[in-house]
């Protein structure tokens, strides 16, 4: 039985590609850090090839333990989680989320298509409730929609003072002139807008837009290089002093 479910997701992933786009995201879409838990390697193969096909920086986790692990050492806008895991549940997982006060989106994704597991999982903390089998571009479309709700507020721009940033059409307005970004400087503009307020260090802003991977990284001297022409071309265009330096911890995106 799983064999056939990872052979639809298979076929889905290649429909998902040729016949479905307009439930993809758009190829230059700001990328969303999300964290993956199934014990079906194939299966996890093939989402986490298809998420990132659209953009997304992605880290996978075959069981519970991994997952929990990864939870607390990397931030992420959201988690896809199944609920039966070979060494715990899934509704753990969410429960833990729910205690370190996670503010980013969770999908299930399971084969358990009861009523009382639904209701369990949505009272449990998840956002939405995704029936295996089901295809790559609906899962995109749910990710679409659920980061309009919980990152956005349902907005589908994102408007700090004199900035205008429109996440779908990867643009940002100044004044309503158009700013030209690098994608790179368009990421990190969009992650320190949805962060205001906080200091984000130059680990967790690696982290957020390379991935995981960059926890092994000696130095984050590119980061910086980032940051210093996003900076010059926000006010260079007229936007106010709105990233600074918070010197020994990292920068923050602030008014004040």
């Amino acid at each position: 039985m799983k064999k056939v479910l990872n052979n639809l997701y298979l076929k889905s992933f290649e429909q998902g590609i040729a016949g479905h786009q307009s439930l993809l995201l758009p190829e230059s879409h700001a990328p969303m850090k999300i964290l993956i838990v199934e014990d079906e390697k194939e299966l996890l193969e093939s989402i986490v090839s298809f998420l990132k096909s659209e953009g997304y920086v992605c880290t996978a986790a075959l069981n519970y333990e991994t997952a929990i692990d990864k939870i607390k050492r990397f931030g992420y806008d959201l988690v896809l989680v199944d609920l039966n895991l070979p060494d715990g549940n899934g509704i753990e997982i969410i429960r833990h989320l729910k205690e370190m006060k996670f503010k980013g989106g969770i999908i299930i994704a399971s084969a358990r298509d009861t009523l009382d597991d639904r209701i369990l999982g949505l009272d449990t903390g998840a956002d939405d409730y995704l029936v295996k089998p089901f295809h790559l571009a609906e899962l995109n479309a749910r990710i679409k929609s659920l980061t309009r709700r919980v990152m956005f507020k349902g907005d589908e721009d994102i408007i700090h003072q004199e900035i205008q940033i429109k996440p779908d059409e990867h643009k940002v307005f100044i004044h309503g002139e158009l700013l030209d970004l690098t994608k790179k400087e368009f990421e990190m503009l969009l992650f320190f807008v949805t962060n205001k307020d906080k200091v984000l260090s130059k680990e967790s802003i690696a982290e957020h837009l390379w991935g995981d991977y960059m926890d092994s990284t000696y130095s984050y001297d590119f980061v910086y290089a980032h940051i210093k022409n996003l900076r010059k071309k926000l006010i260079d265009k007229g936007a106010g002093k709105y990233l600074q330096t918070v010197y020994g911890v990292g920068y923050k995106f602030t008014d004040s």
